[in-house]
């Protein structure tokens, strides 16, 4: 960890080994074994369980990731129901009797991790086709969302608890995506906000799939139909607060995108390269005043990170996290080259499954690899990615009252040596890899 964060607690060390335990938690309370273990792909709601009132995990080391930048060992964790009850040093914070105490003494607790750029992890795109116009204003993600599949399986063995689940990038837009948590029976359980995002890609596809279609007429096209959206909106909103009594026509297409300009979810751009980011900052952020997140900003996209800094626009970068910059001749981390040109609200992602959902830490740790700060990194697949998306009110940190979504692992989550050793969301235990059943 790098220094910054406050360290409190007295107990405990500050950086954990990375040697596997002989076991990875004791359970206090002890009840029949087959009662409190599951499959890794998630945990059922047992008779057993049920009779707890709650979870405390004895922890080496919190790293909470909030505002405060709160760091802690020796710390225990409460969770009550789906939320997080409490945490504090292991001296002060109480134990109820009736709780189900787990003890990972020797690892340390995290918030789930947060991926705003996901393809994959709550669905099969079979079920939609994005590739229909140039602009598709009409199309929503929110039917694709399925409990329990392989990929969200895979998802919570790499800590991530929530994702932005968007549509392709092969046309400039492509409708709506879909806030989706990994943890869930149904549609109606996973599925945390929908609309989640309006799914824009400035090119970089698009040209691919509608050949002779170059960037001029691509801004042209995102802008006229981004235009009509706003009008009608416009003509909406003028009518509900009584500016006018002609009642506008309701048409389905158009009130879809109402929320994108009243800035209730934001618009994910796939955009890359400083040409394309410089038009979609002017264009989408500064003259459409819609909320704005950055995703991909690749290549050598960084270079503007002076014009993004003063923006409002959030900057998630992946899957790629180096380019080879030919005017210094030299290789750059993309995430070091933003933050070195001042852009702070930072972010990565795996753009999955284009880079596996559970690799999502990796791709923290190749940044850092690359120049970035660690626990910048830390921050920027937790807090930052929430805040992001909208989220942050909900998870994203360890913070009393906030949604119980949490991530234990055997050391820094940034050193590849280590594993995720169990993952909660909404106060479930959705896997658990300390059984023998541990996929890395």
């Amino acid at each position: 960890m790098k220094k910054g964060p406050r360290d409190r607690g007295t107990k405990g060390p500050r950086n954990m080994p990375l040697r596997r335990p002989r076991s990875a938690y004791r359970l206090v309370t002890v009840i029949p074994l087959a009662l409190t273990l599951g499959a890794a792909g998630g945990l059922s709601a047992s008779a057993a369980d049920e009779a707890f009132a709650g979870l405390a995990f004895r922890v080496a080391k919190v790293v909470a990731l909030d505002d405060a930048d709160t760091v802690m060992n020796d710390a225990v964790v409460l969770v009550q129901g789906n939320k997080i009850e409490a945490f504090g040093p292991a001296g002060e914070v109480e134990i109820p009797e009736n709780y189900r105490v787990l003890d990972f003494s020797e690892h340390w607790l995290l918030p789930g991790n947060v991926d705003a750029h996901n393809h994959s992890a709550a669905g099969s795109w079979g079920d939609l086709n994005d590739m229909v116009y140039q602009t598709n204003p009409g199309l929503d993600s929110r039917c694709i969302p399925q409990a329990e599949n392989d990929w969200i399986k895979m998802a919570r063995t790499g800590g991530v608890t929530t994702v932005m689940m968007i549509p392709g990038s092969g046309t400039n837009l492509a409708g709506m995506g879909t806030v989706v948590s990994t943890g869930g029976k149904n549609p109606g359980e996973i599925i945390m906000r929908s609309p989640g995002s309006l799914k824009i890609s400035q090119a970089g596809n698009p040209e691919w799939y509608f050949g002779g279609n170059g960037r001029r007429f691509m801004n042209w096209n995102l802008r006229q139909t981004l235009e009509k959206a706003r009008d009608y909106h416009l003509k909406w909103e003028a009518y509900e607060q009584g500016e006018t009594t002609e009642r506008p026509e309701f048409d389905p297409i158009w009130a879809g995108m109402r929320g994108t300009f009243r800035r209730e979810y934001p618009a994910t751009l796939h955009t890359q390269g400083y040409q394309l980011m410089m038009t979609t900052i002017d264009m989408i952020t500064t003259k459409f005043d819609i909320w704005t997140v950055l995703d991909h900003c690749t290549f050598n996209g960084w270079k503007v990170g002076p014009i993004v800094s003063q923006s409002d626009a959030w900057t998630i970068n992946g899957p790629r996290q180096y380019e080879f910059d030919r005017t210094a001749r030299r290789m750059i981390g993309n995430a070091s080259g933003w933050w070195k040109n001042g852009v702070r609200r930072l972010g990565v992602n795996t753009d999955a499954p284009v880079v596996p959902q559970k690799e999502l830490t990796y791709q923290a740790a190749m940044a850092c690899w690359y120049g970035w700060l660690p626990y910048q990194a830390l921050r920027g697949i937790t807090n930052i990615t929430a805040k992001s998306i909208g989220v942050y009110n909900q998870v994203g940190s360890v913070e009393a009252g906030k949604q119980a979504d949490l991530s234990i692992w055997t050391g820094d989550p940034l050193d590849p040596r280590s594993a995720c050793l169990m993952t909660l969301v909404n106060g479930k235990i959705v896997y658990d890899g300390t059984q023998g059943l541990r996929r890395f």
